[in-house]
């Protein structure tokens, strides 16, 4: 029985996948993130990831997540209310507090859940020892940041520096000179080098000095500053900022000193300083800034396997891959499919020992003779990964990981998750579908044979 006096549609597909979640387990795990019972009283699991799942699904931001939930009656079905209430359920600036208290290993837990209830329902003992496919890939989540150049990102921490040195100097009006900056100067010299379409190396490397020695002085005041002034005047986010911007200009001094372009834990943003550049050869777009994210597909649901700012070799990720599913299942898998960068000696030789068929050609040279035999399986193989490379791009096309708007290092990867997660519950709300309409389909077929006396054919 549903509840808004049972006048909610039971095929909508919000009360359909609200009987997909385990919400009760969910929400015994949420409660051990608040033990003693201190403070303001925290809201239901069921609003909290509903909420999320609703933003992720419907692509919406926080402020219009909140407002759909407060128009729509199935929203709030689905966030766990059971009569509709024409107020607010919470704040849009809970929708942080979400983001942060589901993070990946959560996400990933729960979405380990809706694979299993599968798994359950799919159970066979009888079957040989290695069954199933695993398919495994990686890609990059992009961040929401402006494409960095050593020279504006320099610029900026210029500006930002020059802002901080306002507000240290603000108590001190009046009873010392303000320390010079020359932000007018070094902003026309910035300009006059980033309005150019084409510009040479040395006019290039002669502006990024300039920043640099104009940020050296900037540094240099605010250290003087900090003597003499109280630095409670700073924002949080203020003080977040000269961290990353002393790490940036160690950097960048760094790189402009060996003229290189290289250097570790390289910072691309200074809003974000956990994005990092990932290097994927792509022709389009060769280099990519945000998380990379190795997954795998197993009867089309995903799960991440590993997520990382840095960039990491994606062949160590096949392992571990494996030893999840067998532990998941209790059988390894049949065949695993990936691309070249997999195929390592280690990983080949685990396969080789656990029974495992790794897709895609031996090491070393080429053999002279390729039977036909191994040209269909060559295909087959490739047309079988083409399925991750299809979740990527449903991912990114429909679920938003092509951008991810979230800016904190946590939140952005709780979104991720999220994103797949939805993934998922589409597919298995979409099977649902199936099985429903086969059955619905065979129980009238049966009663016109019956009406009609057995005249019409039994159901394939």
């Amino acid at each position: 029985m549903l509840p808004f006096e049972g006048k909610l549609k039971a095929d909508n597909r919000w009360v359909q996948m609200a009987k997909i979640i385990p919400w009760e387990r969910i929400e015994n795990d949420y409660a051990k993130l608040f033990p003693n019972n201190i403070g303001q009283v925290a809201k239901p699991a069921r609003m909290a990831l509903g909420a999320l799942i609703i933003k992720e699904k419907l692509k919406l931001s926080d402020e219009e997540t909140v407002q759909q939930i407060t128009e729509n009656p199935y929203l709030q079905y689905f966030i766990g209310f059971k009569e509709y209430e024409q107020e607010q359920p919470f704040d849009p600036s809970l929708m942080v507090h979400f983001r942060k208290r589901f993070g990946l290993e959560s996400i990933s837990a729960i979405n380990e859940l809706i694979m299993n209830i599968e798994k359950e329902d799919n159970g066979d003992d009888d079957e040989p020892k290695n069954k199933g496919t695993l398919l495994i890939d990686a890609t990059c989540a992009p961040a929401d940041i402006r494409y960095p150049t050593d020279l504006s990102l320099l610029n900026e921490a210029r500006e930002k520096a020059e802002k901080i040195i306002d507000t240290l100097y603000s108590p001190l009006k009046g009873k010392i000179k303000k320390p010079r900056t020359y932000r007018q100067k070094a902003r026309q010299r910035y300009l006059a080098v980033s309005k150019q379409r084409k510009v040479k190396k040395t006019a290039m490397r002669k502006a990024i000095g300039q920043q640099l020695r104009y940020l050296t002085r900037n540094l240099k005041h605010i250290e003087k500053l900090k003597k003499i002034s109280s630095t409670e005047n700073l924002s949080n986010r203020q003080r977040r900022e000269l961290k990353v911007i002393k790490t940036l200009y160690e950097q960048q001094s760094k790189m402009h000193k060996e003229k290189s372009h290289r250097v570790e834990e390289r910072i691309v943003s200074i809003s974000q300083p956990h994005v990092r550049p990932i290097v994927r050869g792509k022709v389009k777009t060769p280099t990519e800034f945000g998380a990379k994210v190795s997954i795998s597909l197993v009867d089309g649901y995903a799960a991440i396997e590993k997520l990382g700012w840095n960039n990491y070799h994606e062949g160590d990720t096949l392992i571990p891959a494996i030893e999840r599913y067998y532990d998941q299942r209790g059988y390894y898998p049949l065949v695993v499919g990936a691309d070249a960068i997999y195929r390592n000696r280690e990983n080949l030789q685990y396969c080789k020992a656990k029974g495992i068929r790794l897709s895609g050609p031996r090491l070393g040279r080429p053999p002279k003779i390729v039977t036909a035999e191994d040209k269909k399986q060559a295909r087959l193989d490739s047309r079988k990964r083409n399925e991750v490379e299809g979740a990527f791009g449903v991912t990114k096309r429909r679920y938003g990981l092509s951008l991810i708007m979230a800016k904190l290092q946590e939140t952005s990867e709780t979104v991720i998750a999220l994103q797949f997660l939805v993934m998922n519950l589409e597919r298995r709300l979409r099977l649902l579908f199936v099985l429903f309409s086969k059955s619905a389909l065979s129980r009238f077929r049966t009663l016109l044979s019956r009406v009609c006396g057995g005249l019409l054919p039994a159901a394939a």
